[in-house]
C-alpha cells in the first residue's frame, strides 16, 4: 500500500551497515537526529514526509556548491586521469562545473532538480544538455559515461546505497565517480548544545568512514575520501561473493607450515571465498619444499623469493598479488587461532569497520601474551616493550589501542590504494598501521585466542635491534607525508596501472 505523501517514513535499519541500534543525538527544526552505534552514521529518523522532500529538492541550490566543484575538476583530472570523455554531473546547480568541464574538452550531461537552476545551467552550455528530473528518478541508460561528479546530492536520498547502486550503473566499467557532501566528522562529538550545526535539509550525515563504506558496498573501489567531504573513486566487477586474501610470509618454519596449511585449505567462512597467498623467502630448512606441494592447489598463489629480506617485504609481496575484497595477515607459527577469522571478517562484510585488529589483551585473554615456561625474566621484558611501544603509538597518533602490533591486522583491500609501503622487517608492522591510520581508518579491536612461542621455538625478533628501527620508523612515519592522491595520479597515468 502507497504511503500518504505527508506521513514521515521511518527508517528500521541504518542506510549503510543496516543495523538496528540507534542512539538518540537530539531534535533539529523538529526533525530527530540520531546515529547507528554499529557504524556511526548521523541520519534523520523518521524522514521528511514526500511533501517535505518535493519542496527540499525544488528549493534554489547553493551557489557556493558550485564554485566547489568547479574548482575540483583539477583535482578530478588528477584522480581520473588525462581521457576525456563522457561526462555525467547530478546536481548540477546553475551549470557552473559543468561549463567548465565543457570547456576541458568534456562530453557534459547535467541533471538538476530545480526547474529555474535546470534552465540557468543548459543557457550556460554549447552543446551539452541538462535534464530536469526528481530526486529518485534518474533512470539512465547503463554503462554511458566515464565520470560521475554528484554535487550535494547524497545527503538528500532516502536510500544512499541504492543511489550509489544507481551510479554503478550507469559508469563504464572501471570509471569514476566523485562525490560531493557535507562533513560531519566525528559525529559521536554531537550533542543538543550543537544541534545548530546540522540542516534538517540534509536526511544523512556522512563522515569519511561511512562515505568509505558506502561506497564499498556499492560496487566501488580504489577509494580516497578527503577532508570536505570530496571522495573519489572507480566503478568495479560486482562479485557474487566477497574474496578474502590471506598473506601467508614462511621464512624457516618447516615445523609448523603444513599443519597450518592444512588448517588454512580446510577453513570455510559463510559466504566468502578464501584465497591463500604464500610468500616463501628461500628458506633452508625445508619450509620451501612443503611450500611447493601447495603449488598447483586452486585456492593458492605461491610467491618464491630469491633471498630473505624481512616480514614486511614478503607481506607486501602479498599484497601485490592480492585479488580479495578483504586481507589478512597469517603468519605460519600457530600462535594465532584460525577459528577467529570468522569474528574478524564479520565487521568488514557488515560495514561496521573498514579495519580490525585481533587483539591479545581482551575479553578473557588480558595481558595473555608472551609468557614462556623457565624464562620469567625475559616475559616481563617483551610484555614491557609491547605497553611501551603502545604507548607511544596512542599518544603520537592520538589512539586509544591496547594491541597495535597483532599479527591479526584485517582490512578491505582497497585500503591500501594511494599507499606505499618500504619497510622490511617488523618494522611493516608499525608501517602498516600508522599509514591506514593516517589515511582515515580508525580501527576496531576485538580479542583473539593467541598462544606465544618463545625463541627456543623460533621466535624471529631480535630482542635488541628491532627495537632500534621501531623507533625510527615511529619517528620517520609520525613526520611522514601521506598523501594518497598523488600516488593515484601516478597509478593512473602509468599504462596499464590499478
Amino acid at each position: 500500500m502507497t504511503q500518504p505523501s505527508h506521513e514521515r517514513p521511518t527508517v528500521k535499519a541504518c542506510h549503510v551497515c543496516e543495523g538496528m541500534r540507534f542512539y538518540y543525538l537530539f531534535s533539529a527544526a523538529e526533525y530527530r537526529v540520531v546515529r547507528c552505534d554499529d557504524c556511526g552514521l548521523v541520519f534523520l529518523n523518521p524522514q521528511p514526509s514526500d511533501d517535505e522532500l518535493a519542496r527540499i529538492c525544488n528549493a534554489e541550490s547553493s551557489v557556493a556548491r558550485n564554485a566547489a566543484a568547479a574548482d575540483s575538476l583539477r583535482k578530478i583530472s588528477l584522480y581520473h586521469g588525462s581521457v576525456r570523455g563522457r561526462l555525467l554531473q547530478i546536481g548540477c546547480g546553475d551549470g557552473e562545473f559543468l561549463e567548465s568541464a565543457e570547456g576541458a574538452g568534456w562530453d557534459v550531461t547535467g541533471i538538476e532538480f530545480s526547474q529555474s537552476q535546470c534552465e540557468r545551467a543548459q543557457r550556460r552550455l554549447k552543446s551539452g544538455k541538462v535534464h530536469h528530473r526528481e530526486l529518485h528518478r534518474i533512470g539512465l541508460v547503463p554503462e554511458q559515461f566515464d565520470l560521475c561528479v554528484v554535487s550535494d546530492v547524497l545527503e538528500h536520498v532516502r536510500s544512499p546505497l541504492e543511489s550509489l547502486g544507481d551510479l554503478h550503473r550507469v559508469l563504464k566499467p572501471g570509471g569514476t565517480l566523485v562525490v560531493a557532501t557535507q562533513s560531519v566528522q566525528s559525529p559521536a562529538c554531537f550533542s543538543r548544545e550543537r544541534a545548530a550545526e546540522f540542516n534538517a535539509r540534509n536526511l544523512v550525515y556522512f563522515d569519511e568512514q561511512t562515505l568509505q563504506t558506502a561506497l564499498f558496498k556499492s560496487g566501488f573501489r580504489e577509494i580516497i575520501v578527503e577532508s570536505g567531504l570530496m571522495a573519489f573513486a572507480r566503478r568495479a566487477e560486482v562479485r557474487p561473493q566477497p574474496i578474502l586474501s590471506v598473506v601467508v610470509p614462511a621464512f624457516n618454519e618447516v615445523n609448523t607450515f603444513r599443519s597450518l596449511m592444512a588448517a588454512l585449505l580446510r577453513k570455510e567462512i559463510p559466504g566468502v571465498h578464501i584465497e591463500v597467498i604464500i610468500v616463501e623467502s628461500n628458506s633452508k630448512d625445508g619450509t620451501r619444499e612443503a611450500a611447493l606441494e601447495f603449488k598447483a592447489h586452486p585456492r593458492v598463489k605461491l610467491i618464491l623469493e630469491d633471498r630473505p629480506r624481512g616480514k614486511g617485504h614478503a607481506v607486501r609481496a602479498g599484497f601485490g598479488v592480492a585479488t580479495g575484497d578483504y586481507v589478512l595477515i597469517q603468519d605460519a607459527d600457530l600462535e594465532y587461532d584460525l577459528e577467529d577469522y570468522d569474528g574478524l571478517i564479520e565487521p568488514l562484510a557488515a560495514g561496521r569497520a573498514a579495519f580490525v585488529l585481533g587483539s591479545r589483551h581482551g575479553g578473557r585473554n588480558v595481558m595473555k601474551m608472551r609468557q614462556f615456561a623457565g624464562e620469567h625474566g625475559l616475559s616481563i621484558y617483551l610484555n614491557f616493550g609491547h605497553w611501551f611501544f603502545t604507548t607511544l603509538v596512542n599518544v603520537l597518533f592520538f589512539q586509544r589501542l591496547r594491541d597495535p602490533f597483532t599479527m591479526f591486522k584485517v582490512f578491505r583491500r582497497d585500503c591500501l590504494f594511494g599507499l606505499e609501503f618500504d619497510c622490511d622487517r617488523f618494522d611493516f608492522d608499525f608501517e602498516l598501521l600508522i599509514k591506514l591510520i593516517r589515511k582515515g581508518y580508525c580501527p576496531i579491536e576485538l580479542p583473539v585466542n593467541y598462544r606465544s612461542r618463545s625463541f627456543k621455538e623460533g621466535k624471529k625478533v631480535r630482542m635488541f635491534r628491532d627495537p632500534l628501527t621501531w623507533l625510527r620508523a615511529l619517528v620517520r612515519l609520525r613526520f611522514a607525508e601521506i598523501d594518497p592522491m598523488k600516488v593515484a595520479e601516478r597509478i593512473h597515468r602509468t599504462p596499464g596501472g590499478s
